[in-house]
């Protein structure tokens, strides 16, 4: 029982750092500026994307996951720092 509780607080801890992640890492709502959008239009123009969003949304998708696992990975680790740490 208590390796189920461990296991679902491990899945909401990551599906709530990923939350936060979509929340704060990205720069919608405030507007891109030209340099930004010229490479976004450059990059989908090169890989052949008609719309930019349709590169852009997946390309923040994987940063934020890519973020999400650094956090998750180290609040793993300082929490098993401070569980072993004798007192």
């Amino acid at each position: 029982m208590v390796r189920l509780v461990r296991s679902i607080f491990k899945v909401a801890l990551f599906i709530g750092l990923f939350l936060l992640s979509v929340r704060y890492v990205h720069t919608y709502p405030m507007p891109m500026p030209e340099s930004q959008l010229a490479f976004w239009f450059a990059a989908s123009d090169w890989f052949g994307i008609r719309d930019p969003d349709d590169l852009y949304i997946p390309t923040m998708v994987v940063i934020e996951l890519i973020v999400t696992i650094l956090a998750y990975v180290a609040i793993m680790k300082l929490w098993r720092r401070y569980h072993l740490c004798p007192r």
